[in-house]
């Protein structure tokens, strides 16, 4: 049998120590499930978040035997499929680099497993993805910053390298503005060092532009927030026109507007989006932005329904209706990428048909509050979108708990991105911290390191799977026996299909305490993990293999499942359920 391999390029992190690869083809196949605990891996990076076609993948693995030595194998999969493999020598060094060049698919995602071989045995096993997309809007991972005062790069850079182990391709940058009109401050035509948010916290330039640069490096792309119809108090002042306002009563006495703490520089005063004059206002101010510090796009925010609205003239004002066309403007204005909040969904139909949105993005609130629910936004979207823009949630988990400080209940956190990746979405949850609240400079919780080593996986298991978990993929609907729907003391099954692939999702809820998304006060309860799992389906195709994959089991390497099928019932055997699984059936017949 004949290598495909391309030959990959070794260099030892310890100058003195000397690797070697070569390609190889492996004749005893080494499942991730025969690995022994070993603890001889440490931490595990690529070098970006997303890679062009083309592009060369740099690995970066640290190791925590001095002493010890042997055969690190390396397989680059596909879903199920090694598409290459490499071997490489390993004596003792404390990190091992090396690269590999992806085959120039697009939209494209991959397992790296690596193993350590020790004679005979298989002492160790780690993973990590690789997302191979010449566009982050197809497959969005979108993370935020909120903290911009003055810092040593130091910590800038850890920022930037822990969200690029998560494969965070798209940063917010959360209120890092002066003023929502006027969002760079300036004095004789150049950004002043620094100024207050509205918060009156300090702001940094060099902060914000070395993060947007840190981002770059990474292949992230950085998105600057500010509301499309936000004014300060003192608005007139800068030029901004009363008759530009919205307003609650016809007479235009009474602005519209959002109440902020006393302590803060401003109440926010609302204008109205469809004014021509305030939006040629606004997009001048967000050039001069752009001007000076290289943003990719505008992350443009909203505030929900706002119940019934006018213009300064008495005119009614229909918010939802009105985004749209703002966002075309402003994208003839601006030729940026645009991604807008859809609060409650509110304007989501306007924005997914006829807006220029890289995805689709939905602030869920109390209208969608089972876990059910967030299927249904990302199917809705689908429909919105023509199956065209994926979506991403802002869902602000523990709320209620993050009153006071403590920890993230991990079995809250897991079961809804479990939830929400299943679905076909992706969650803004990671920055410097994790959102508990949509103020997101916020951080009352802490994340513990066994739900970050958690999280990385779920994150891996997003990336390397997203051919079949969003990319293109049909609801399906199968007759399976012995799961339920979304239901507390049942395990969720739905199917979506793809090409000549039925996949199933199973999500666990027979332990679940409640069936609310949010786990607001943090008492959701972690599964009891099910063993032996027997799934019958009805289909009249012959199935030519069945595999699993889970973040929960092998670092989410994907493994072959036994089935048996006879008159027209397959049966599969899933050898254990904890959070989420996915079973994969690829049938023979077209």
């Amino acid at each position: 049998m004949t290598s495909h391999w391309r030959r990959a390029a070794v260099a030892a992190a310890a100058a003195m120590l000397a690797l070697t690869a070569t390609a190889c083809f492996n004749n005893d196949p080494i499942r991730p499930q025969d690995a022994g605990d070993g603890d001889l891996f440490g931490a595990v990076a690529t070098d970006k978040s997303r890679y062009n076609p083309g592009d060369s993948v740099r690995y970066k693995v640290k190791m925590n035997a001095g002493d010890g030595k042997g055969t690190l194998v390396v397989r680059y999969k596909q879903l199920n499929r090694t598409v290459d493999e490499t071997e490489i020598e390993w004596n003792g060094a404390p990190e091992i680099e090396w690269e590999w060049l992806p085959p120039a698919e697009d939209y494209t995602g991959y397992m790296t497993e690596m193993f350590i071989k020790q004679g005979d045995d298989i002492a160790d096993h780690t993973n990590i993805a690789v997302d191979v997309s010449s566009d982050w809007g197809k497959f969005p991972r979108y993370g935020y910053l909120a903290d911009f005062m003055a810092m040593e790069r130091s910590e800038r850079e850890a920022v930037i390298e822990r969200l690029n182990r998560f494969h965070i391709n798209g940063i917010q940058f959360y209120d890092w503005q002066w003023k929502h009109h006027i969002p760079l401050k300036t004095e004789s035509g150049k950004p002043t060092a620094s100024w207050p948010d509205i918060a009156k916290r300090e702001v940094s330039f060099e902060t914000v532009k070395s993060y947007i640069d840190l981002a770059h490096d990474k292949n992230m792309k950085a998105m600057n927030y500010n509301l499309l119809f936000g004014a300060y108090e003192d608005a007139e002042q800068d030029g901004v026109k009363k008759e530009w306002g919205l307003f609650s009563d016809p007479l235009h006495k009474n602005q519209d507007r959002h109440p902020l703490p006393d302590s803060w520089a401003s109440d926010i005063f609302l204008m109205d989006p469809s004014n021509p004059e305030w939006q040629n206002y606004l997009f001048e101010k967000e050039k001069e932005t752009f001007r000076h510090l290289p943003f990719d796009g505008w992350h443009v925010d909203q505030l929900g329904d706002r119940g019934a609205r006018w213009n300064y003239d008495g005119k009614s004002v229909n918010l939802a209706a009105a985004y749209a066309p703002f966002l075309k403007a402003a994208k003839s204005a601006i030729d940026v990428d645009y991604v807008m909040n859809a609060v409650g969904q509110y304007g989501q139909a306007f924005i997914a048909s006829q807006a220029p949105a890289k995805f689709l993005y939905t602030e869920v609130w109390n209208g969608h509050p089972q876990y059910k629910n967030l299927k249904q936004i990302v199917d809705q979207n689908l429909r919105y979108s023509k199956g065209k823009l994926n979506t991403v949630f802002a869902a602000y988990m523990n709320y209620n708990h993050s009153n006071s400080q403590g920890e993230f209940n991990a079995p809250g956190v897991l079961l809804t991105d479990a939830v929400i990746f299943a679905s076909g979405g992706s969650h803004l949850e990671l920055g410097e911290n994790m959102l508990s609240k949509e103020y997101f400079p916020h951080k009352n919780l802490t994340i513990t390191p066994e739900l970050e080593r958690q999280l990385i996986r779920y994150y891996d298991f997003l990336t390397a799977y997203q051919n079949i978990l969003r990319d293109e993929v049909q609801e399906a609907e199968l007759e399976v026996k012995a799961v339920s729907g979304a239901e507390k003391g049942k395990v969720w099954m739905f199917a979506k299909q793809k090409e000549n692939m039925d996949i199933m999702h199973l999500i666990n809820f027979t332990d679940a305490g409640h069936m609310l998304w949010n786990d607001t006060d943090a008492t959701q309860t972690e599964p009891q993990i099910k063993q032996n799992v027997k799934l019958s389906l009805k289909t009249d195709r012959i199935a030519g293999n069945v595999w699993m994959a889970s973040p929960d089991f092998y670092g989410g390497s994907a493994t072959d499942l036994n089935f048996t099928q006879k008159n027209g019932i397959l049966d599969i055997t899933v050898p254990h359920l904890h959070y989420w699984d996915v079973i994969v059936i690829d049938y023979e017949d077209n």
